[in-house]
C-alpha cells in the first residue's frame, strides 16, 4: 500500500501523519481530507461521544446563555 506523509504544523508543533494514498486521492478538498482524518481519530471520537452523553443528560449551556455571557449577542 502507497502512504503519503504529511508534515503539519499544529500550535507550535510539527506533528507527521501517515495514511494510505486512496485516501489522498479520494479526498476533493483539504476540507474532506481533514474530515476523514478527524473520523479515524480515537481521542476525538471518545470525546464526541463524551460530549454528547453530556447533552443526552442536560449537562449542555444554553446556547442563548452563552452568547449572551460571551457578548456575542
Amino acid at each position: 500500500m502507497d502512504f503519503r506523509t504529511i508534515i503539519m504544523d499544529i500550535k507550535e508543533e510539527t506533528s507527521m501523519i501517515s495514511f494510505p494514498l486512496s485516501v489522498f486521492e479520494a479526498a476533493e478538498t483539504k476540507e474532506e481530507l481533514e474530515d476523514c482524518l478527524l473520523s479515524n481519530d480515537p481521542e476525538l471520537i471518545d470525546e464526541l461521544r463524551k460530549a454528547r452523553q453530556d447533552a443526552i443528560k442536560g449537562k449542555g449551556v444554553d446556547w442563548k446563555a452563552l452568547k449572551k455571557a460571551l457578548c456575542m449577542g
